[in-house]
């Protein structure tokens, strides 16, 4: 089953830049995301460890991007939140079979490829492009619910 951290951390991003200085509490986070805080935490540790938000522990604490969302690549989200390949490899092809003997290796390849498109077609959006559309699909909600 495929993961959901990326649209997690991306979702987690596009709420810190709305907020621009004011820090942001995983609970907060939480709610819009509906799940919990505890997930957004480790969302959070992620997304820390990569450079791309600053979060203070404490009362007054909170998380924040830690530079402009137009400079924030979503290549890089997805290296700091995804681990693994886009797909799991069989784990004991039988190796009497000339398919099962060879099905690894070619496999092994392909998710290389899958792996450098994925980041290929990542690094030309920006959080920010992720925000302009938010707007525009703001914008046309508000047009259909008048």
């Amino acid at each position: 089953m495929a993961s959901s951290r990326f649209a997690v951390a991306v979702h987690v991003l596009a709420l810190l830049a709305r907020a621009g200085d004011v820090p942001v509490k995983s609970g907060e986070i939480a709610r819009s995301v509906n799940t919990n805080p505890v997930v957004i935490r480790r969302i959070l540790c992620a997304l820390s460890r990569a450079r791309l938000v600053v979060a203070q522990r404490g009362a007054s604490g909170g998380a924040q991007l830690a530079r402009t969302p137009a400079r924030i690549k979503l290549s890089e989200v997805y290296r700091a939140v995804e681990c693994g390949s886009p797909f799991s490899l069989h784990p004991a092809p039988l190796r009497r079979c000339a398919v099962g003997r060879n099905i690894c290796a070619v496999l092994e390849r392909v998710q290389g490829e899958v792996e450098g498109a994925i980041e290929r077609a990542l690094a030309k959006i920006s959080l920010q492009d992720v925000l302009d559309e938010l707007q525009a699909c703001g914008a046309q909600g508000a047009k259909r619910d008048r």
